[in-house]
């Protein structure tokens, strides 16, 4: 009896495990298969929402529009980040060298914390657990495998919680979407 209960519950964990890994291979098969995003989006940053639109190109092209009173635009081309409000016609630039951002803007990286991030289920998404320098929690529809949003603490050590809604995929964007503004 007690040899057919340990069978069964070996089972099971190998199952399990099993579900896990196809889930995590189906996941990197669609990222591979994914050039670019455009999403909307709820941030929540120390308690404070902010709402927008963005375009994401792989490798590391980020351009996001938010629905607030500034007009504020932030642009992430490669290794450079310009935040610019347009009510002000100010534009500030800031380094992302050491932003957990770049896990999420290039794929490699995000196929490295799909890989080897901790996967747990709930109901509705698939959570990755990501340690390295800084944690980062990825987020994945678990019916469609759709990035849906992750959590990560920034370099000023702001807490940031992103969800998405993907509107459209594999999008081919114009020359010059993802250009830096000039300093003024």
């Amino acid at each position: 009896m007690f040899f057919r209960k340990f069978f069964l519950v070996l089972l099971f964990i190998s199952f399990a495990f099993s579900l896990s890994a196809n889930q995590k291979d189906q996941i990197v098969t669609q990222l591979n298969n994914l050039n670019s995003l455009e999403f909307t989006f709820d941030q929540l940053v120390n308690e404070k929402l902010e709402q927008g639109s963005c375009l994401l190109e792989f490798p590391g092209k980020l351009k996001c529009e938010y629905f607030d009173n500034k007009q504020k635009e932030l642009i992430i081309n490669n290794k450079r980040l310009a935040i610019t409000q347009k009510k002000y016609n100010k534009t500030y630039h800031y380094p992302i060298s050491k932003s957990p951002f770049l896990n999420i803007l290039y794929k490699d990286k995000l196929l490295e914390i799909v890989e080897s991030g901790k996967l747990e289920l709930t109901e509705q998404l698939i959570k990755l657990i990501y340690l390295n320098e800084n944690e980062i929690i990825v987020f994945f529809d678990r019916k469609t495998l759709d990035l849906k949003g992750w959590e990560i603490i920034d370099q000023y050590n702001n807490n940031i919680n992103f969800s998405l809604n993907i509107v459209s995929k594999n999008d081919t964007y114009k020359k010059g979407t993802f250009k830096i503004p000039n300093i003024n």
